[in-house]
Order: C-alpha cells, then structure tokens, then sequence
C-alpha cells in the first residue's frame, strides 16, 4: 500500500494543531499490554465414522396403517382356549362352519347388530363354528384430510366378538383358512350351549 503525501495546506494544519495540544505525562499514558500467546492446541485426532448402511436401524412396518396394530397378529396374539387339535384342523380348514355371516358392504352402524343377532342365534341352536365374512377393506388410503382405517370392519369384528354380550359366548376368534375366505373372514369358534 502506497504512503499518500500530505498537501502543502495538511501539513499547515497538523504544525498548528500540534502547537496547541498538551503533551501528555508519561505516568498518565496507559501502558499498551502486550498480546497474550494464544495456546498452542494439542493435534486430536479426527473421529472416525463407522460406514452406515441406509435403513440399518429402521424398525420394521407391523401395521398397515398408522391408527392400529395389525388385526392378524391381534388375533393371533390370543391365548388358546379351545382344543388344540380342533384348533389345528380349524386353521387347516378342515372343520366345516355351521353357519355363515357376510358383512360385505355394510356400515359399522349395521354391522354390529347384526353379528350380535347372528352369533347369539348361532349359539342359541348349539352350533360351534362360524364364519364371519369381512372382506379385506380397501386397499389404498384414500387422499382426503381425514386419515381413514384400511379395513374397518376387518379391524372392528374382531374387537366386538371379544366385548359383551358376544364375549359370554365366544370361545375363539381365528383368521380362516384360504379355503373359507382367508385374510377377509374369521372362524368364529363358540362355547357349548348349556
């Protein structure tokens, strides 16, 4: 950077300016300290970064919607309270059901009474195994604001057949074989009648 030359009338003004001026005492004057070292940092060694893998730590999808736990494992999850060899041959689907209920296209406000209608007349004639027909529900959300249940009635029969009255006379609720519906419907196993 290039020093700049004072003009002629600059230098005029410093010499009277410095005429004028008090010198200052040399005990007044504050001593300028002196800047401290700074401290030498000592080397660390950069962390090391264990290589990832994308979605290493994500847990596992068990429900196909946010608003419950998966139904099949809901059920399947129940404690056994029938025979475990007519339990087996239900699942297989080598048990014939008694009777038959099917809920398709109905609302919960009709779907409820008529399977307590159905399970308690079932009961009532000293049948043991039924099916309840639920279909499997849609199959995709739907694009409105409102989050929606996949399945409703798949999701809420189960869940009746274990509340009263119905639970008095359930014994079992089991996710039916390929055969009679699979994933859409439920064998309904009930109590003797006494």
């Amino acid at each position: 950077m290039k020093r700049r030359r004072l003009s002629p009338e600059d230098r005029d003004l410093w010499q009277r300016y410095t005429k004028t001026a008090d010198r200052l005492a040399e005990s007044r004057a504050a001593p300028v300290p002196e800047a401290p070292t700074p401290p030498v940092p000592n080397p660390v060694a950069p962390r090391r970064i264990d290589p990832f893998k994308l979605g290493a730590q994500a847990r596992p999808q068990t429900s196909t919607h946010a608003l419950a736990p998966s139904i099949s494992e809901q059920v399947a999850a129940a404690p056994l309270r029938m025979d475990a060899k007519a339990h087996k041959r239900m699942k297989a689907g080598k048990l014939r059901p008694e009777g038959k209920l099917d809920l398709h296209g109905m609302t919960l406000a009709t779907a409820q009474p008529a399977l307590t209608r159905f399970v308690m007349a079932a009961h009532a004639d000293g049948k043991r195994l039924i099916l309840v027909v639920t279909g499997k529900g849609k199959s995709k959300p739907s694009q409105t604001v409102m989050p929606n249940r996949l399945g409703v009635l798949k999701h809420q029969v189960p869940m009746w057949l274990t509340m009263a009255p119905l639970s008095s006379v359930v014994l079992q609720v089991t996710e039916a074989n390929r055969s009679h519906g699979g994933t859409g419907a439920y064998y309904v196993y009930l109590r003797r009648a006494r």
